[in-house]
């Protein structure tokens, strides 16, 4: 399993938010800039950009910072956040983004999404699913910025693609997210086995290298981290067997 350290860009600011509340924001000092150059000598080889911004006012307001990272080419980048259209999507593409995102869009333009795997290839793109765990225990999908519950429930929104060329899902528990609570190990296991073909990336409470452990265990081809990496918690030394340039 790959370790792929998260930048989140609020404003053109390095933050973190608390279960995907806008009003729950923590700022860090360092730079998206800065923090590419940390995660890459680590040995981490993709990286996760999220413009929150983007996520919920649909317009990328962070594009100057991510295409700047992008024309690094140091790392490969996973960008995610207002990529809700045709052009959106090819200019990140043709910046030099390795693989773009897609959240929302994935639930309510699902004909769209369809087109563009075709279009763009599976391997460019991920389909990102924010979850609610609702109290029957069923992860339910969160759309625009986690504001928003849909009706779908995450088995229902896969299985729209279930005849497409879909390769890779990221799936966030928002609940676990930036709280270092430790992720939904459950989760991710039973979304391995509903759907194996898939290469599943987990986001949301990670805190411990056991915790990457236990992910790689569940079947996970990908664990997700922000805060924790953020803020040094984890030795790198237990890092680095999830880190494939370490």
């Amino acid at each position: 399993m790959r370790l792929i350290p998260a930048i989140d860009l609020r404003a053109g600011r390095c933050v973190r938010l608390l279960h995907g509340d806008f009003e729950a924001e923590t700022r860090y000092p360092a730079d998206a800039h800065s923090l590419l150059a940390k995660y890459r000598d680590a040995g981490a080889d993709w990286l996760h950009i999220v413009d929150l911004d983007g996520a919920r006012d649909g317009a990328p307001d962070n594009r100057a910072i991510i295409l700047a990272l992008a024309a690094q080419k140091s790392v490969n980048l996973q960008v995610g956040g207002g990529l809700r259209n045709t052009t959106a999507l090819a200019q990140m593409l043709d910046s030099g983004v390795a693989r773009v995102v897609v959240g929302s869009a994935a639930i309510t333009q699902v004909e769209q999404v369809q087109a563009w795997l075709e279009h763009f290839g599976a391997e460019r793109l991920t389909l990102a699913f924010d979850v609610s765990i609702d109290d029957s225990g069923l992860p339910r999908v969160m759309t625009h910025g986690w504001q928003r519950q849909s009706e779908y429930s995450l088995w229902d929104a896969l299985d729209k693609y279930s005849a497409s060329q879909l390769k890779h899902v990221l799936c966030t528990d928002v609940g676990r997210d930036g709280a270092l609570s430790g992720p939904n190990v459950d989760l991710y296991r039973e979304a391995v086995r509903r759907y194996p073909h898939a290469a599943w990336q987990a986001s949301g409470g990670i805190r411990h290298a056991r915790d990457l452990q236990a992910l790689s265990d569940a079947g996970a081809a990908a664990a997700i981290s922000g805060k924790a990496l953020l803020e040094d918690l984890i030795p790198m030394e237990d890092l680095q067997p999830f880190l494939p340039n370490a």
